[in-house]
């Protein structure tokens, strides 16, 4: 599907044009923090690759997607250059897109399995998508300095989605960075520390963090993660939110 005009920014379609959480999504799209990443997302959207020269790249930082009440929050790397910084919405437009929003929509969570543009009809229930750092880093490799830059945005979309019970870390990246934004909030982690791995959940007391191998082309057409791994986590997480209350997990996922 072509986009050849650049639409306006836009919230969430789940969120209320008042609501705080509408307002976060807006100061995100303005960010300017990270000079090396303003200049990259920017450049990539002049260029464009031939396969979207008709496209109008977003070329912006993408803010979270999904159901203010969400109970699942599941947090990516950052958005993919032709991908979230071509349509304007994260995981939307490349195959990492694909396997998520496809597992998604298998366990419950999305109205549908594909997700190709911001316009394509896509529903989060229950899940609310996000990333550790919200502009296309050059070769998918965001500093942490730079994922430091976008920790306040992590942190105060935590704040706002108070149902949250259990997060997905897709990635070490991920993982680390939901473990900093506990350290800046005040909030205690289980020592000793915890460590990312696939499949592997942390009972955090309010939280129940869940690891995940991204599902990046690489770790996909490798076997590093196959269908079966992902449905692992995602089947862990909704046996988590339907069957716990609001406090308390596991250390590790139902089988």
């Amino acid at each position: 599907m072509v986009r050849m005009g650049r639409p306006q920014p836009k919230a969430p379609a789940t969120t209320t044009s008042q609501s705080p959480l509408d307002a976060l999504c807006r100061e995100v799209i303005d960010c300017q923090r990270c000079p090396r990443l303003v200049e990259y997302r920017e450049q990539v959207a002049r260029q464009k690759r031939r396969a979207f020269r008709e496209w109008e790249y977003w070329g912006r930082p993408l803010p979270g997607f999904g159901d203010p009440a969400a109970r699942l929050l599941v947090i990516g790397l950052a958005p993919a250059a032709h991908g979230g910084n071509r349509t304007g919405r994260i995981f939307t437009g490349d195959r990492s897109g694909d396997w998520l929003f496809e597992t998604l929509h298998r366990f419950g969570f999305a109205n549908q399995p594909t997700s190709t543009d911001r316009d394509d009809g896509l529903r989060l229930t229950d899940a609310y998508v996000t990333a550790a750092v919200r502009c296309a880093p050059p070769d998918n490799k965001p500093t942490n300095d730079e994922r430091a830059q976008c920790q306040s945005y992590l942190a105060r979309e935590l704040q706002l989605l108070r149902t949250v019970r259990v997060i997905v870390a897709l990635g070490r990246f991920a993982f680390d960075a939901y473990c900093g934004v506990r350290r800046l909030r005040g909030q205690p982690l289980p020592q000793p520390r915890p460590q990312f791995a696939h499949a592997r959940a942390y009972d955090l007391t309010d939280i129940c963090l869940i690891g995940s191998y991204h599902p990046s082309q690489r770790n996909t057409q490798t076997g590093m993660l196959t269908h079966a791994m992902f449905d692992r986590v995602f089947s862990a997480a909704r046996q988590l939110i339907d069957t716990r209350p609001a406090h308390g997990a596991v250390d590790k996922p139902p089988r």
